[in-house]
């Protein structure tokens, strides 16, 4: 199994980090976790693209994880030859805005199907809405999801892929709670979202403090991971980004309570995880 982050950024445009989503593949399929900025160029250089998606999984509907979810579902249609539906999961709510993400687009779905005559359908989307259990299952690759904590975004979910006797979670944004937990457990990789919380308190803004009650901080996420048991915390969507030559600082901290691996991601850092 394949781990890529493919941006690792905030809503804060960042010229080195793309909008929060992470590739996984697993037994030749590929799944696209959130759909932030800039999230097709990433796929391109992780070697996936609109056609090799087998689904798109969004963890919440907060503008920074779906930002580029139109671009994912107007560049599946386009290029594909003949009807492709995109599978989308997501928390209740999604189905609603896949509809008026279409109806946004609408002006430009009657443009290409007025000039592409081999275009003769709609932008097709399949929609399964989650609040826990198993989303995905093909007998090779199982996907589960769980509830997480990110009031007032409500509702939102994480996921666990176990695939070749790996597991990896994506938590999304949500601070520690039991569904968290319940994914992690026993896990090989977990990619949390992560505030760095005294920075974020040194800047006297309040608009910026107000994220510190629904994140987790660099402790809460290296809490969740000592308490899984399991071997490597990829902290990533990290806010604020860490200025170069910070990043250890970010893993010495992780690192007072959780004694595993730890990673500060960058776009397109890229894990194979095997067995364990």
């Amino acid at each position: 199994m394949r781990i890529v982050t493919l941006g690792t950024g905030s809503p804060i445009p960042d010229p080195n980090r793309a909008g929060p989503s992470t590739l996984v593949q697993a037994r030749g399929r590929d799944f696209l976790f959130d759909c932030g900025r800039g999230v097709l160029m990433r796929c391109a250089a992780a070697g996936s693209g609109p056609l090799q998606l087998d689904c798109v999984l969004l963890t919440h509907l907060h503008s920074d994880h779906v930002t580029d979810f139109n671009d994912v579902l107007t560049m599946r249609w386009v290029m594909s030859p003949v009807r492709n539906p995109l599978q989308v999961v997501g928390p209740v709510g999604t189905a609603a805005f896949v509809r008026r993400t279409i109806e946004m687009l609408r002006d430009d779905v009657g443009y290409r199907l007025a000039h592409h005559a081999d275009l003769e359908w709609e932008p097709p989307v399949e929609v399964i809405e989650v609040e826990h259990g198993v989303v995905f299952d093909d007998g090779e690759v199982r996907i589960s999801a769980e509830p997480t904590d990110h009031a007032p975004v409500h509702p939102t979910v994480g996921y666990r892929v176990d695939a070749d006797g790996a597991a990896v979670v994506i938590a999304g944004d949500t601070v520690p709670c039991q569904g968290l937990d319940e994914l992690c457990r026993g896990a090989d990789v977990y990619v949390q979202t992560v505030i760095r919380r005294a920075l974020v308190e040194a800047i006297p803004v309040p608009r910026l403090q107000d994220i510190l009650d629904y994140h987790s901080s660099i402790e809460d996420a290296a809490a969740t991971a000592q308490r899984a048991g399991g071997a490597t915390l990829v902290m990533t969507h990290l806010v604020p980004a860490p200025w170069p030559g910070t990043e250890q600082e970010w893993i010495d901290e992780a690192a007072e309570l959780f004694d595993g691996e730890i990673i500060v991601a960058t776009d397109l850092f890229e894990r194979v995880v095997a067995a364990t």
